[in-house]
Formats: C-alpha cells, sequence, structure tokens
C-alpha cells in the first residue's frame, strides 16, 4: 500500500543520516512537509509509481540504494515503523523560515547519538507545539547566577558570613530557586536545647536558638546584586541568655555584666545588600552594606563555620574574635584579585545593647582592615586589625583595638566522609591608666561528617579581665574549655531534616578562681534537637 511505502523510504533514508534527531528538526526551517495521505475507500494508485513519488517528495530519500527500497517493496519485510511523521501536526510549528542548516556539532562529551536507534523513537507523541522554548534560561546564564559569588568571579560556596570566606571545598546548604533573572536562597536552622553548667557558678536552662536566613541576588552590569536578610529567635530566651561557664560579653539591662553566661543576639542578625562589578577575568570591586551587617573583621562568625555550626554552644573566644557580626552601620568597600581580598570598613563599633528586637543606630566611628587568601580549594586564611571607638556599653570612653587570624580548613577526606577545621587566634588591646592591657584568645574547632551523622570538637582558651564582677578591668584569667558533641540528622523532607544531638564540656579554672567556681574543672552538657532547612 501507498503509505507502507512511504514509512519505509522514510526509514531508510533516517539510517542513511549519522545526525542526532535534534538536527533533522533544527534543518526544517519553515517547510510544510508533505504528509502521507491516509488510506481510503478509494482503489490505491498501483504499486510501481510510489517510490517516485517518495522520492520526489522527500529529497533525503534519493541518496537510499535501489536494493534496499527494493527490499522494501518485498511485503515481509513491510512492518509499521514506530516513528509516525503521519501524526505531527508540523502546521502548528512555527520553525521559522526554512534554510538548508548543517547540522550543530555536538559537544565534546555528548554520547554519540549516531549510533542511537533512531527507529524506536515514537516521535507521533511528541506535541511540539506546546514546547515553551521562552521559559528555557540559557546554561550558563543559570551557572553564573548558582555557582559564582555575590562579590566576584569566584565559586558560590567560598561565602560564609558578611563578606567573609571560607574554603571553596565547604558545604554550602540552602534552597536555591530561579525567578526570572533573580536567584533566590533559603536556609534555617532551630535548636531546642537543655543546657546544664556545674558548679557555684553554674545554671541549668531549656531555650531555643538559631537562625533563619533570605537572600535574593541577579547579575547587575557586569557584576552581582545582592539581597541577605538573617533574623534569630535568640530574644525569646530572655535577656539573660543561657548559662555558659566563662563566658562574657555585653549587658541583660544595661547595667549588670553578663558573667558565665551567653547573651542573646539580636532579633534582626543581618539587613544587608552588596553589589559588585567585575573588572577582569578574575578580579572585581564590591560594596556592602548593613543595618545589622557585619565588618570587616575576623573569620566567619561561629555559626557559620562549618567545623562547629553543629553546635548551639558558643566560644568562650566570641568577643575576640566575631562578635562583631551583628554590628548596626556597617559600610565596606573592597577589591578582589583572583584568590586574594582586600577590604575596609567603616561601622559603628557599639555592641548590641540590651533591647534585642529593636534595630539600632549609631555613628560609622570604629574602621576595620582585613586580608583574606584561598591558596587552594581547600584553605581559606585571613588576618584582620580593627579600632573599636567606645564599643562596651558599661564602659563609656574605653576604646579598643583588636587583632585576628585564622585558618580554615574543609577536604573530602574518603567517599562519604567530610573533615572541616578551624585555628584562629584574637587579641584585645585596651588602653587603661597609661598601660596597654593585651589579652589573646585561641580557639581550635573539627568536625566530621558521614551518612547524617556528625561528631563536632572544640578547644579553646582565652585571657579574660571580665570573670570578676568590679567596674574596672580586673587581672586576667588564663582559662580554658574543651567541648565535644555530636548529632544524627534525619531527612524528613525533601528540603528538611531533623537531628537529635548532646555535647559535653570540660572547663579548666586557674587556682585564683577555683573557689568562687567550687572546683578546678566544672563542667558543662547539652542536649538538644533541631530542624534544618537544607
Amino acid at each position: 500500500m501507498k503509505y507502507k511505502l512511504l514509512y519505509a523510504a522514510s526509514a531508510l533514508a533516517l539510517a542513511s543520516l549519522s545526525a542526532p534527531a535534534a538536527a533533522q528538526h533544527a534543518g526544517h526551517g519553515g517547510m510544510t512537509m508533505p504528509m502521507p495521505a491516509k488510506p481510503t475507500a478509494k482503489k490505491p494508485v498501483k504499486k510501481k509509481t510510489a517510490p517516485k513519488k517518495a522520492v520526489a517528495k522527500k529529497p533525503a530519500a534519493k541518496k537510499a540504494p535501489a536494493s534496499n527500497a527494493a527490499k522494501a517493496r518485498q511485503p515481509a519485510k513491510s512492518e509499521p515503523m514506530p516513528m509516525d511523521h503521519s501524526q505531527m501536526d508540523h502546521s502548528a510549528m512555527d520553525h521559522g523560515a526554512a534554510q538548508p542548516a548543517e547540522p550543530p556539532a555536538a559537544p565534546a562529551n555528548a554520547p554519540d547519538q549516531s549510533q542511537m536507534d533512531h527507529s524506536q523513537m515514537d516521535h507521533s507523541q511528541m506535541d511540539h507545539s506546546q514546547m515553551d522554548h521562552s521559559a528555557m534560561a540559557p546554561a550558563d546564564h543559570m551557572g553564573h547566577q548558582a555557582m559564582t559569588g555575590a562579590l566576584g568571579p569566584y565559586p558560590m560556596a567560598r561565602e560564609a558570613s558578611g563578606t567573609a570566606w571560607q574554603p571553596d571545598a565547604s558545604e554550602h546548604e540552602g534552597i536555591h530557586l530561579m525567578r526570572g533573572d533573580w536567584t533566590l536562597m533559603g536556609h534555617g536552622a532551630l535548636n531546642l536545647v537543655y543546657d546544664h553548667q556545674s558548679g557555684r557558678r553554674g545554671d541549668d536552662k531549656l531555650f531555643a536558638s538559631g537562625m533563619l536566613m533570605g537572600m535574593a541576588r541577579r547579575p547587575l552590569g557586569n557584576g552581582t546584586l545582592q539581597f541577605k536578610a538573617m533574623v534569630s529567635p535568640d530574644p525569646l530566651m530572655g535577656k539573660t541568655g543561657y548559662p555558659l561557664l566563662l563566658a562574657s560579653g555585653e549587658t541583660a539591662d544595661g547595667e549588670t555584666r553578663l558573667i558565665d553566661r551567653q547573651h542573646p543576639h539580636d532579633f534582626f542578625m543581618e539587613l544587608s545588600a552588596s553589589v559588585s562589578q567585575n573588572i577582569g577575568p578574575k578580579s572585581s570591586v564590591f560594596l556592602y552594606g548593613g543595618l545589622p551587617g557585619e565588618p570587616a573583621f575576623g573569620p566567619p562568625a561561629f555559626m557559620h563555620r562549618e567545623a562547629i555550626m553543629d553546635s548551639p554552644e558558643a566560644p568562650i573566644s566570641h568577643h575576640w574574635l566575631d562578635s562583631t557580626h551583628i554590628s548596626f552601620g556597617v559600610l565596606t568597600a573592597g577589591v578582589l584579585l583572583d584568590r586574594v581580598k582586600v577590604e575596609v570598613s567603616r561601622f559603628n563599633g557599639r555592641e548590641p545593647d540590651q533591647h534585642r528586637w529593636n534595630i539600632e543606630t549609631g555613628p560609622l566611628d570604629s574602621t576595620a582592615v582585613r586580608l583574606s587568601w584561598n591558596p587552594t580549594a581547600n584553605l581559606s586564611l585571613q588576618g584582620s586589625w580593627g579600632h573599636f571607638e567606645d564599643p562596651e556599653q558599661l564602659e563609656p570612653g574605653v576604646d579598643q583595638k583588636r587583632w585576628s587570624a585564622s585558618l580554615l580548613y574543609a577536604r573530602d577526606i574518603a567517599p562519604g566522609w567530610k573533615f572541616a577545621g578551624t585555628l584562629a587566634w584574637g587579641r584585645k588591646t585596651v588602653e587603661e591608666h597609661g598601660e596597654a592591657l593585651k589579652d589573646d584568645a585561641y580557639v581550635a574547632e573539627a568536625a566530621v561528617k558521614h551518612e547524617g551523622w556528625t561528631i563536632f570538637g572544640r578547644g579553646e582558651m582565652t585571657e579574660n579581665r571580665e570573670l570578676l564582677d568590679i567596674h574596672e578591668h580586673g587581672p586576667a584569667f588564663r582559662v580554658g574549655k574543651v567541648s565535644l558533641g555530636a548529632i544524627r540528622d534525619f531527612k524528613v523532607a525533601e528540603h528538611l531534616s531533623f537531628g537529635v544531638g548532646g555535647l559535653f564540656a570540660v572547663n579548666f579554672v586557674p587556682d585564683g578562681l577555683e573557689a568562687l567556681y567550687g572546683g578546678s574543672n566544672p563542667t558543662g552538657a547539652m542536649g538538644f534537637v533541631r530542624l534544618k532547612i537544607d
């Protein structure tokens, strides 16, 4: 029959081509393909004329060998082909002007489609008229938005809190979505913690902590525009925060110094915007501003460091290294040259007060400078200096100078095993009665992750003058702490996990403080559950 012969001739023409099936459609252009008529009650034309008509209507069939055409005439071989072009409504396809285009070159890593059996492809079920090609974003455009940093042409995983860097090999958790030119990201963790601190200065408390962060970015000129917001449930724990032996800093009520307690963070942890412009293939300039925001000082804030982010316990070295992560007024300018970044900040040096739900304002009276270097994908180094104008609410008129240096490391140590580590040092210098008081802090952190399990630990030592409740700076007591913990996360939804964990800490106090703490090694413990959006 006429249509069977046409099917056979079409199949032979397809078999003689080595180009992908997509290239055949690209060459159609806007031409109207003559379709064979469906069989009717009328007497079909003679079989001997069918091959000539097929050749006239389908130029590609001219190359089919005569011997193959003869085989196609044999009734035993004339089985229906699965690729039924007669069911395709090509009149609804707007392919544009017809042109004899060459097949596009396939990518180097693409499979050899010339070996594909196109005869088994049922194009009759393909409704090309319903394909919305306008909704398909170019791959390179999506890759730029999803994979590069907000401050320059580097991997997005390098970005941590504020404008701080971490290793390129670090985990970058969160939900990423595309909405037109905008890339949206959401991430969060909520902890419910039971805390027990032993000894005469210890206490117990049940509290909630964590953070919820949102980000939106889009291309702008030759760079990126980004907005970030981060909030915390910490104010719900009350003005006095939670018990934490050997911790100090900030105030509960504007009059009482917090000692052996960790202050709650403000509800607004970050409301910031940044804009960058590339000035070369691997270089850029950027501006960052926040109210609140994080100036260019220290390593990433502790809740963003991969080595310890799973611990609900704040470090006792917080006010040496990263307490500036909530500064109410920050403006930072920087330049990026490949793996090196230099940045300068002007910011409000006053630490947050006891009012945790509001947004504070103040003059940008303090300065910080930071040099960052990521020599490899597994390593991130920084050194920073800052002059802090009147930082302590209970010490008006007393300025501080601070230094910090840190090394962050991240690496896959085996299939399914991840290691992250931190080494950091910080120094606070205060002028008192013409004497420079210099107090240091040292920190080492590490975490190992495998199949839902995370084991984390931290060791730290500080020289602390705020452990005695006196108005002026007292003697510097060298104290230390070692904590070890673990958490097991369980997936409960595609982007939600539930974790159960705990930690145990041993504190080290000198002889001069033993009587106050009831011994030289008071302990602490925390049990917690966590919901994490990832």
